[in-house]
């Protein structure tokens, strides 16, 4: 490779990241995330670190790629299949952030659970009594049954706070059976939706698991029972989830990620009822950026310096790998 090689970021980085990368290369951040703004900046880029969607063809206006790293863990912003065929490795960073979006959904559930922000709305520009009218209508989740499709690092994760920390009764399914760990009871995907007070959904974006939640799911959760979705948005039918919040067949859910991000602002789903909305950012703390960007730069570096990287998701690409 001759002269310094150029690594595109799709977005800012943490601070110290860059610092830990700029040694190595020259950074390029991408002013928005446009498709044809990434295709334009990726011409002359040896490595990216992806933090957005890449579109599908980007391999097509970057000739001189040696490497792509995603800053987290879900592999649908890159086109895996694509980066195998012309020999590019691809890295990502299992667990990294599996503690803050465990965090996120047990705030989530307290928070449907247990509304204090509306208390403290009504205290304060209402009366204490009628903050207090909500209490005896919340319930605890000490004793409840958490359900988790997906139990990889984030389902164990999960798991092992529900558990261990609340006291709740872990159910899981998983596209690997044989694996749960500890504590988990392994069941069918529809025996998840008919015991659990409270469901999870934590599994990749793929061919199954896409309309994973479909009607016929939805209708065999308990009337007071919460989905929670930190998943990727297709992986619900969203006319069947907001039907069935309409319609009160379930108690409430709270949803991450989006067909469409941002989330349009005519869409339906900021009407529907008992639906708490957040704009994607389960995986996001400063603890977990920093994480994250720090782990990215490591694996680039050894791209860039012609070793492998240590969480290579697409072995295959071996076979068609020219010398660095």
């Amino acid at each position: 490779m001759s002269g310094r090689p150029i690594v595109l970021l799709t977005n800012a980085i943490h601070e110290e990241a860059e610092a830990l990368l700029a040694p190595h290369a020259k950074l390029v951040t991408a002013p928005d995330t446009q498709p044809n703004t990434l295709r334009a900046l990726v011409g002359n880029a040896h490595g990216i670190v992806v933090r957005a969607q890449l579109p599908e063809d980007i391999l097509d206006y970057a000739p001189l790629l040696k490497g792509i790293v995603r800053h987290g863990v879900g592999l649908d912003f890159i086109p895996v299949g694509g980066a195998t065929a012309r020999g590019i490795p691809v890295a990502n960073l299992p667990g990294v952030n599996a503690q803050a979006v465990a965090e996120y959904c047990f705030a989530a559930l307290l928070q449907v659970r247990r509304p204090l922000a509306l208390m403290n709305h009504i205290l304060k520009y209402e009366s204490w009594n009628d903050a207090r009218e909500i209490a005896p209508g919340t319930t605890e989740i000490s004793g409840t049954t958490l359900g988790v499709v997906g139990v990889g690092n984030v389902g164990r994760k999960l798991a092992e706070i529900g558990r261990l920390g609340f006291g709740m009764t872990v159910v899981g399914a998983s596209r690997q059976p044989g694996r749960m760990p500890k504590g988990v009871e392994e069941v069918a995907l529809d025996e998840v939706f008919t015991r659990s007070d409270a469901i999870v959904l934590a599994c990749p974006l793929t061919d199954e698991t896409r309309g994973l939640v479909n009607a016929k799911r939805l209708s065999l959760m308990k009337s007071h029972a919460v989905l929670i979705n930190i998943s990727r948005g297709p992986v619900v039918e969203i006319e069947a989830l907001v039907e069935a919040l309409r319609g009160n067949a379930i108690g409430g859910a709270v949803m991450d990620v989006f067909d469409t991000e941002p989330l349009p602002r005519e869409d339906d789903l900021l009407r529907c009822p008992r639906l708490v909305l957040t704009p994607h950012v389960a995986a996001i703390t400063s603890t977990s950026l920093r994480k994250m960007s720090i782990g990215a730069a490591e694996e680039m570096i050894r791209i860039l310096s012609g070793k492998l990287p240590d969480n290579l998701v697409n072995p295959d690409c071996l076979a068609f790998r020219t010398i660095i």
